[in-house]
């Protein structure tokens, strides 16, 4: 008779295994319901399906091997007698538990930055980390946490309790140190298998984003971005012989009125000699939070959000086919402020200790003798918006500064829009007491989750969701200049309402060019007719062109153009996100990626454009490396520096 086989010895590192079948069914489940969640835009087949889920459990492995080391060094030196002892038990179970709430905890989490972005973690994440009390603020006023929490701790007690005979028979094991040594190395080889070959090249297997982001791991990418937060151009992106590339970019910023002031490679700053008398008209340029084109019933919206601004539309000089250069607010700010190109990685406004001293709008303006501020409905040290502005020439307003009895309403993000613009009125009228024209250029924070805003202002309630805020941004328009009608500096005030970015910028494609367009009004009855402007420009256009109105001569450093004087021939639009940057014009589109990819879309305006790509750059994709090359090496150099204006040996020096 032969003796029964024995079965193998328990092991301490069943835990390990234990916890990531359970991670895996948890990430699993987490793909599948985002997945649900956006079926009308994936559009997938059974094989990509197969191919999601199994590129997904890859990098679900790899993060688990990742996450789990140091329990496993914990489990490697555990003296036998401690591992069997009651304290060591309790130990291990509370850690159990606290492990399984916190996949419950990253799943809900997955779950409501999909609501909002339609992406897995990423450097927005890392970014929400620095920022504590604004991004807790916005979810406690956002979602009902004490159910969500409530919901995840029900379901990890159950969870626990199937797992918790396994537990109890891991913690009875007997396993002498040698192999407890084999199985921690076979744990740190997964690990370090996957940070030596593992990046982010497995996910990009489709030419929809959403199959490519639900195949990606949440907190894989998560901790992935911080690597990614700042991208060197020349390491990572397609380059072409740097006095190519200098020449073409030259030609791209070249206008009829301009003539280069130095000489040199990227050498593209320029005396700008404007015709007619220079008018020193007050400016109000108020960046609106998250105002998408498609939400003003101007563009074809039909629940009349925006009856204050489609009235505009028709007063004003108005431009129909302008775009947001990237997909968050301090992108936006750096566009319009700098007309700088979206650089790889993190916003200039936020790379600490290089974000100064550059050329500005209100650099340019300050120097002919305005008055510069920025105004911010909250407070200045989000996205390191203060030391941007204060750096670059303004004097910065924000929530912090302003007495509390002066706000009437806040929420997570600050103040309304309604008490920020009643502080840019009190501003305006201390300029115009001085004898002073002033820029007074104003971030808005309304429109933005939790969408809160003051009660009995629109027919949408509180808190309802984005048409709610977006008609009290319209309201709150409005009202200012209803207000500021009745100011003495009116008649004489530059009036520029635009965008920062889009509602939402995820796409089946990159850098879908529907999710970057937005709306531009410059408002100034005395001084401009109303009309119709449909030339393709995007933010970085926006200070030459309000310059140009106003006939003014400067040296620039700019990167954009006079919408308003450029060639059809000349138009175009610059996106980006922080690492794909496009250049649009229409019927194409080229965008730059990491790997040194280089891809066309042709008829990019559509749901499904004609997507190649290109082993070398064409032209088009040539003029597009110009300018990001071109960017990449003007900031790392300086050759944009505000210093360097009235100091030519600075520029010998480098």
């Amino acid at each position: 008779m032969k003796p029964a086989a024995s079965s193998p010895p328990a092991s301490r590192f069943r835990l390990v295994v234990y916890l990531f079948l359970t991670a895996l069914l948890y990430f699993s489940l987490t793909r599948v319901f985002l997945a649900a969640w956006s079926s009308k835009d994936t559009g997938a087949g059974l094989d990509d399906y197969l191919q999601i889920m199994l590129r997904g459990w890859t990098y679900d492995m790899v993060f688990y091997a990742y996450l789990s080391l140091l329990p496993a060094f914990y489990l490697l030196f555990a003296p036998e007698k401690w591992w069997r002892s009651r304290w060591n038990a309790l130990f291990v179970h509370v850690m159990v538990f606290l492990s399984i709430y916190g996949l419950g905890f990253i799943a809900v989490a997955e779950a409501l930055f999909w609501e909002e972005f339609s992406v897995r973690f990423n450097f927005i994440a890392v970014d929400y980390l620095v920022y504590r009390r604004e991004v807790t603020d916005n979810i406690s006023e956002s979602y009902p946490l004490p159910l969500l929490l409530g919901g995840i701790l029900l379901i990890s007690i159950l969870v626990y309790a199937f797992l918790r005979p396994f537990v109890r028979k891991a913690l009875q094991a007997r396993e002498p140190l040698p192999r407890r040594a084999v199985m921690f190395s076979i744990w740190a080889l997964i690990a370090a298998s996957g940070f030596l070959f593992l990046d982010q090249d497995l996910r990009q297997f489709s030419g929809n984003s959403y199959h490519n982001e639900l195949a990606g791991n949440g907190p894989y990418q998560f901790f992935a971005a911080f690597r990614n937060n700042e991208l060197d151009y020349q390491q990572f992106y397609a380059t072409i012989d740097n006095e190519q590339a200098s020449k073409l970019l030259k030609q791209e910023v070249k206008e009829g009125n301009s003539h280069f002031s130095r000489q040199g490679l990227f050498q593209i700053r320029r005396h700008i000699d404007n015709p007619g008398q220079e008018q020193r008209l007050n400016i109000i340029l108020i960046t609106v939070e998250s105002l998408s084109a498609r939400y003003l019933g101007v563009f074809g919206h039909r629940k009349h959000y925006t009856p204050n601004l489609d009235k505009l539309s028709r007063e004003s000089m108005f431009f129909t086919n302008f775009y947001a250069t990237g997909t968050r607010t301090t992108r936006g700010l750096e566009a319009i402020t700098l007309s700088i190109p979206p650089t790889p990685g993190r916003s200039i406004v936020k790379r600490l200790g290089h974000e100064s001293n550059m050329w500005s709008l209100g650099n340019v303006l300050k120097e002919k003798g305005y008055d510069v501020r920025f105004l911010y409905g909250g407070r200045g040290y989000f996205d390191n918006m203060s030391a941007f502005f204060s750096g670059n020439g303004y004097q910065v307003i924000d929530q912090s500064s302003i007495l509390d009895e002066e706000m009437t309403f806040t929420n997570a993000w600050g103040m309304s829009d309604e008490d920020l613009y009643r502080q840019a009125i009190k501003s305006a009228d201390a300029s115009w007491a001085a004898g002073k024209p002033f820029l007074q250029q104003i971030m808005t924070t309304s429109n933005h989750r939790p969408y809160t805003y003051p009660d009995n202002r629109v027919d949408i309630p509180s808190g309802s969701g984005r048409g709610g805020a977006v008609k009290y941004t319209d309201w709150a328009i409005g009202n200012f200049l209803t207000r500021a009608r009745k100011k003495p500096w009116f008649k004489d005030t530059l009036f520029v309402i635009v965008a920062d970015h889009c509602a939402s910028s995820a796409g089946k494609v990159d850098l879908p060019v529907k999710k970057y367009h937005i709306p531009l009004f410059i408002y100034a009855p005395e001084h401009i007719r109303p009309v119709k402007i449909d030339k393709l420009s995007s933010q970085i256009d926006l200070a030459p062109t309000i310059l140009g109105l106003l006939n003014m001569d400067y040296e620039s450093a700019f990167f954009g153009r006079n919408i308003l004087t450029t060639p059809k021939a000349k138009e175009r639009a610059l996106i980006g996100n922080y690492q794909k940057l496009g250049l649009y014009e229409p019927g194409r589109l080229s965008i730059l990626a990491p790997k040194k990819e280089i891809i066309l879309q042709e008829h990019p305006e559509s749901d499904n454009p004609k997507v190649t790509v290109l082993d070398t750059p064409d032209q088009f994709s040539k003029r597009n490396i110009s300018y990001y090359q071109g960017a990449s090496y003007i900031y790392k150099h300086g050759l944009n520096a505000w210093k360097a204006a009235g100091n030519p040996e600075s520029e010998k020096s480098k």
